[in-house]
């Protein structure tokens, strides 16, 4: 049973200093953007290029342990009590989990990513049809098992600690529970701001980047003009449209919301599909699943240091790596929230594969359709992607039958998708700063809710999406090394599973002695 909504603020230690920082910082993002940028994108680049293979092998070692955890001995415990069934049905599960961890970035990336890479790919000449195949294993790689591994890997360490061990679901519970004593403490404190300033940042910069895509896709569907007061706009509605939700909780904002994303999201790709050269797209997706599957294991530790292209790792494969990361308290938190009652077979399975053949089903359609246009087409895609990656979801769908019709579905699936992003992240924020209250007070979500618009406002004036980009992955870098921690404690307290017995000897109430016996 839900615990009562309260409408209070509740104030402490992680609320107060992680505010401080969210102020000061955004401060000086709005005083001296330049600064900011410079500053933040030396010390990633540096971060990223002189420790690129430790990044990388760190991330893939992310998705050998949800690989470990699905199919190995612990598969079969359950994130909550042994007979608790799951709070949300599949389909609605999916669903928010899909929307909440991607969300408008497929739209906006969806025909450009593919494009990039078909036109200069790594280590190898562009706009071949090699290009196009290695285009959308690169793509693959940057959206698909890696990406959905490192927030299966955070939010599993939260719902366990949360459902099965009935703990507070806080990013420091599984670092109390390593350290103990007050070292636990400093140190789950420190972990704590760190994940609120990492969604805080990070969220702000993914709300500006798809404000101006709401704004580029709302010129081709209604001829809104591109200047800022547009853009204010956009975001003030945003504003009053994710607040409304977020006072309703997860069972029925979030939901509703997640639900209406994929049918409309799901309804624009088969528009492309069925409209476009179906049978191309068709053979372009299998053929990327072979090439994805065969080239998974090369790609997943290839940083081209003999071809002298670790800076493109670092600006691509490595930016992304990192981004979800950053994401990895926000959405940890989240899907942990909404996945109670189901094994983590279940979980591994339905937070990695599942959206991740989503996601290799949507790039093969965008992308591949983009390469027709291009190959067989009139051209031109590409100057359009090159020129501003906000306007290319827009411009492409230009070229299909119903371009209008497509154009005004993109433009209400990406506001519904930023919509979605913006609740769950007031929701988790507001999880964080109140020891982990699941049903945080309303007030919380207010505060949180209005610092994001802020942040987002002063990003979108100073012109620099950049900003907070940098802010969001100089935060992961750090935070980075919180969740190595959190992976240790979980790993140190999973081994306490009796797999041929019901529970955790501690909650079965058992002494060791007993257990045994």
């Amino acid at each position: 049973m839900a615990e009562p909504v309260t409408s209070g603020l509740s104030i402490n230690t992680v609320f107060l200093v992680s505010m401080g920082f969210c102020v000061g910082i955004g401060g000086w993002g709005l005083i001296d953007p330049d600064s900011m940028t410079g500053t933040m994108l030396g010390f990633t680049n540096y971060m990223l290029t002189s420790g690129s293979w430790a990044w990388l092998f760190l991330c893939t070692c992310f998705l050998i342990l949800s690989g470990y955890m699905a199919f190995g001995p612990y598969g079969s415990v359950r994130l909550g009590r042994d007979d608790e069934e799951p709070e949300f049905s599949t389909v609605s599960w999916i669903a928010m989990l899909f929307a909440g961890g991607m969300g408008s970035g497929l739209l906006l990336w969806g025909a450009a990513e593919p494009m990039y890479h078909y036109v200069s790919p790594p280590g190898m000449e562009g706009s071949t049809a090699a290009a196009a195949r290695q285009a959308l294993v690169i793509t693959n790689l940057h959206w698909g098992l890696h990406a959905w591994a490192i927030y299966a890997v955070c939010a599993l360490v939260i719902a366990y600690f949360s459902f099965r061990r009935g703990e507070s679901p806080m990013i420091s519970t599984p670092i109390k529970a390593l350290f103990g004593g007050q070292t636990g403490e400093m140190v789950g404190k420190v972990a704590d701001i760190l994940a609120v300033l990492s969604v805080v940042f990070g969220l702000a910069g993914s709300l500006a980047m798809g404000t101006l895509g709401v704004r580029s896709g709302s010129f081709y569907a209604f001829g809104t003009p591109q200047t800022l007061t547009a853009s204010m706009i956009i975001l003030v509605i945003l504003f009053v449209s994710y607040m409304l939700s977020a006072t309703t909780g997860v069972e029925k904002g979030i939901k509703i919301l997640s639900n209406i994303n994929m049918v409309i999201a799901v309804l624009i790709m088969l528009m492309v599909l069925f409209a476009g050269p179906t049978q191309y797209i068709l053979e372009a997706f299998i053929d990327s699943i072979g090439a994805y599957l065969s080239s998974i294991i090369v790609m997943s530790f290839k940083l081209f240091p003999f071809e002298g292209l670790t800076g493109w790792s670092a600006g691509w494969t490595l930016t992304y790596l990192i981004w979800w990361i950053a994401w990895g308290p926000f959405i940890g938190i989240f899907v942990a929230r909404i996945s109670r009652g189901r094994t983590i077979r279940e979980f591994c399975i339905g937070v990695v594969l599942v959206p991740t053949v989503f996601s290799m089903l949507w790039f093969a359609v965008f992308g591949a359709a983009g390469f027709y246009i291009e190959l067989h087409g009139g051209g031109g895609l590409k100057e359009l992607i090159f020129e501003d990656v906000t306007k290319a979801l827009f411009g492409f769908l230009g070229y299909f039958p119903g371009g209008d019709i497509l154009n005004i579905l993109a433009v209400a699936l990406m506001f519904v998708f930023l919509v979605t992003s913006a609740d769950s992240g007031t929701f988790v924020l507001s999880m964080m700063t109140t020891d982990g209250n699941l049903n945080p007070p309303v007030m919380q979500k207010m505060v949180w809710g209005s610092l994001i618009a802020a942040i987002t406002a002063g990003t979108l004036f100073s012109g620099s999406v950049t900003v907070a980009k940098a802010m969001a992955i100089t935060g992961a870098i750090p935070f980075s090394v919180i969740v190595m921690l959190q992976i240790v404690g979980f790993l140190r307290e999973i081994r306490k599973e009796r797999t041929d017995l019901p529970g955790p000897i501690e909650a079965r109430g058992a002494t060791v002695g007993q257990a045994k016996s």
